[in-house]
């Protein structure tokens, strides 16, 4: 939080005219006459402070496109990946079909891949709302709220039948 030599305080400082301290046990203390300046004081500190959290919904801005999907900017300066499969509710041929560089996007936190990358998804979220409709939409990308598959009962007489 604190930077080399108090590099990111400062830099907080300089921007809101707050005075910020920080104590031995980790508590922030911010000091404002002017409550926007704090309020915005206190968003930088938990930008760079806060984990994603699994199932929440941040607002988010695209900040480079690939062939396999979008690199969201969200949560201070955290960036996530948003999979072509899940940009939009419908199959994308191209990420540039939907989004570009500089969007303002919602996302929703899926889980984290096997390095620690952030997986989000603007699939799952109205755009216009913030909401969040996977109930409507289904958590995977193509399926609705369709079930998953179970054993198949529909085998011909003779058929050959799955060994249990």
């Amino acid at each position: 939080m604190i930077g080399t030599g108090g590099k990111v305080i400062r830099e907080i400082v300089e921007q809101t005219g707050c005075k910020i301290d920080i104590e031995d046990d980790g508590t922030i203390k911010i000091a404002s006459a002017d409550a926007e300046k704090t309020q915005a004081a206190i968003d930088k500190i938990r930008g760079i402070v806060a984990e994603p959290e699994i199932g929440v919904i941040y607002n988010g801005k695209v900040v480079k496109t690939a062939e396999f999907g979008a690199f969201v900017n969200f949560l201070g300066s955290r960036d996530g990946l948003v999979h072509i499969s899940e940009l939009q509710q419908s199959r994308v041929a191209k990420t540039t079909d939907v989004v570009n560089v500089g969007d303002a996007v919602k996302v929703k936190v899926l889980g984290f891949d096997d390095r620690g990358k952030v997986k989000l998804s603007m699939r799952v979220v109205d755009q216009a709302t913030g909401a969040d409709i996977t109930d409507q939409v289904g958590s995977k990308p193509g399926r609705g709220d369709r079930p998953e598959r179970g054993e198949r009962r529909d085998y011909a007489e003779g058929s050959a039948q799955p060994e249990v």
